[in-house]
């Protein structure tokens, strides 16, 4: 499988279809090595100016997806196009599958308890034989991180879904390979609340229309508003800047 790559705004995409994304990931499960499986959406591309810490995880990933349509259109724009859009929690879903029909074992760190709790159990229900090496909430100070790796390489599980905020998210996740996590780890955002059925997904035909994002916002403007009200603004110059340098 060609893994070819694609540099946009400093960051090596890799030019990957959701499927191509799947099997690499199956290749890394079989080999038992340790990646860092990371979405990059607009958000994150204008974090990473302000922040060097996540900027320096952010280049250390194993992989990069372009988590964003407007990071897709932007590639095809700056002629550097990758394949597609690569969204966050249908690769979390498509994982989850590729699990239940393999046997791979899952652990689940992120969101308030009573969410994840619900999210494991409609996962239950939908994945009968998914197999759920652990689970716990996402609420833990850094002082714990050292015990959670443990709990991981103890618990043998060969995927893991990081649902916390970012930079935290990533962060931790590099932690956890350098402290001999052997784990694909994936940080997943906000899917537990979608998984769970707290937070309703866009229609496909919202999706297919790029306005997921704004779909999101209505549903939680306060917290949403400001990031991409201001936030496509930036990118939007981020874009053209790159464009006519």
């Amino acid at each position: 499988m060609s893994n070819k790559k694609e540099k946009l705004f400093g960051i090596d995409f890799n030019a990957l279809t959701m499927q191509e994304t799947v099997e690499l990931v199956d290749q890394a499960i079989h080999q038992q090595r340790g990646i860092h499986l990371l979405g990059v959406n607009a958000d994150k591309i204008l974090a990473i100016e302000k922040d060097t810490e996540l900027a320096a995880v952010v280049h250390k990933a194993d992989i990069i997806n372009a988590d964003g349509a407007s990071v897709v259109l932007a590639s095809r724009f700056l002629g550097r196009p990758l394949p597609e859009r690569v969204a966050g929690i249908d690769l979390m879903q498509s994982l989850l599958r590729l699990s239940n029909e393999k046997h791979y074992s899952v652990y689940f760190i992120g969101a308030k308890e009573a969410v994840i709790n619900q999210m494991i159990a409609r996962l239950d229900v939908q994945y009968p034989e998914l197999i759920v090496a652990g689970y716990q909430n996402g609420y833990f100070e850094g002082e714990r991180w050292s015990e959670i790796a443990t709990e991981i390489k103890r618990s043998r599980a060969q995927l893991v879904f990081i649902g916390i905020t970012s930079p935290i998210k990533e962060q931790f996740i590099d932690f956890l390979l350098r402290h001999g996590v052997t784990s694909v780890l994936m940080g997943v955002g906000g899917s537990f609340d979608v998984l769970s059925g707290n937070i309703k997904r866009a229609p496909l035909w919202i999706q297919r229309l790029n306005l997921e994002w704004l779909f999101r916002m209505l549903q939680e403007p306060q917290r949403l508003f400001r990031r991409y009200f201001f936030g496509n603004g930036r990118f939007i110059l981020k874009v053209l800047a790159a464009k006519f340098k």
